[in-house]
């Protein structure tokens, strides 16, 4: 399993630090501060190479769904005003991602970035209802082939970085890779208010994989007499 790379430029010098913690214990004589810091740095070398993980996933072949962003558990599923892209009601679905979850975050849905705000808040605990509107946060907004998807990067209380190098116009492809937040968070996805919503409170899903939701085609003008 390789390492994202959206996060090498922190878990590097932190798995140096970690080797070296493990190989300086070697050639301390205490036994207790030896233990001490081989374990130390096992303990770090092991959360970080956890927390920086970036498996594979099979994307579902499937035109109408929205496909998870991020890996987690569902911890609210509302329906909200959103005047910012979809201009209007939206049914969101909220997902919490703690540190042992995968932290690379994919694309919902197919299209082209439509809409892109970073946003400096404060850092509340992310499964707080008011973490969407104060904590720092980027938005995304995706024009699909039928109806355009929102969603959210939210740092948390311990999340402090959000990485999301993309900008409008980009292309985007469903479960493809587009960023990370590091060290916990959320992200909530906000679609059309008639999207029918699969998953239910308190569910763990995984990026790239579970599908959130169906869009309902748009609708279509009957024909010219």
């Amino acid at each position: 399993m390789s390492l994202t790379k959206y996060g090498t430029d922190t878990a590097i010098p932190i798995i140096v630090i970690s080797v070296l913690l493990i190989a300086g214990g070697f050639f301390i004589s205490n036994l207790p501060l030896k233990i001490g810091f081989i374990l130390l740095g096992v303990l770090v070398l092991g959360f970080t190479l956890n927390f920086f993980r970036d498996p594979e996933r099979t994307v579902p072949d499937v035109a109408d769904g929205v496909i998870s962003p991020a890996d987690g558990k569902v911890i609210s599923i509302t329906e909200v005003d959103e005047p910012e892209f979809l201009k209007g009601k939206a049914k969101q679905v909220c997902i919490f991602m703690s540190p042992l979850n995968v932290h690379v975050n994919r694309y919902p849905i197919s299209g082209r970035v439509g809409y892109f705000r970073h946003i400096e808040g404060k850092y509340l605990v992310a499964f707080a209802d008011k973490a969407s509107d104060l904590n720092e946060r980027t938005l995304i907004g995706i024009d699909g082939k039928t109806s355009k998807v929102l969603f959210k990067q939210i740092a948390g209380a311990v999340a402090r970085r959000i990485v999301c190098p993309i900008a409008v116009g980009d292309s985007a492809v469903a479960g493809q890779r587009f960023g990370m937040i590091k060290f916990g968070s959320r992200v909530d996805v906000l679609m059309p208010p008639d999207a029918e919503v699969l998953v239910s409170m308190d569910q763990i899903v995984v990026a790239g994989e579970t599908i959130l939701a169906r869009l309902r085609p748009a609708a279509t003008a009957p024909p010219a007499p």
